[in-house]
């Protein structure tokens, strides 16, 4: 039985709504991987260190990988496509970048690895597309659906869907 996967792509360097179609693309390359469906792209406005608004979208997949093994899979596409580490500084500008946000409805804890997304709640450049494809799924540990999330998210952040 494969399983349910929720990826949220971001981009705010280069040509940002192409980096995530690409990025799409390569999830849906993935052995014994597809896409079951992909929300619509939403310019949102960069949190952090980043200046350039970000392109963001969440992708379903039906996997086959163990959350480790999506994760090396979903770093290696961010290191194809260009994507620079800088040790010490997070959320800046990144040309893609891919966060497992939900696996079936695991809770899982490493250093590496922390499913649910642990600022999944917090963030409307997540929650808007992810409502999009799954409204009433449920976080597995604050027992909250996603639409129940995205309409009481504390994000000021400015977030509109692109038309084209």
């Amino acid at each position: 039985m494969p399983h349910q996967v929720f990826i949220g792509i971001g981009s705010n360097l280069g040509d940002r709504k192409a980096n995530c179609q690409e990025a799409r693309a390569k999830l849906a390359e993935l052995e014994n991987t597809r896409v079951v469906a992909a929300s619509s792209y939403y310019e949102s406005e960069p949190h952090g260190n980043a200046k350039t608004w970000f392109v963001n979208a969440v992708v379903q997949l039906e996997t086959e990988f163990s959350p480790p093994e999506l994760l090396k899979q979903t770093k290696k596409i961010e290191d194809a496509m260009g994507r620079k580490r800088v040790k010490g500084k997070r959320w800046g500008s990144r040309v893609i970048d891919l966060d497992i946000l939900l696996f079936n409805n695991e809770i899982l804890n490493k250093r590496n690895l922390k499913i649910p997304h642990p600022r999944l709640p917090q963030r409307r450049f997540v929650l808007a597309p992810l409502a999009e494809l799954a409204p009433q799924l449920i976080h597995p540990s604050l027992n909250l659906s996603i639409s129940e999330m995205l309409a009481t998210v504390k994000d000021d952040k400015g977030i509109h869907m692109m038309l084209s």
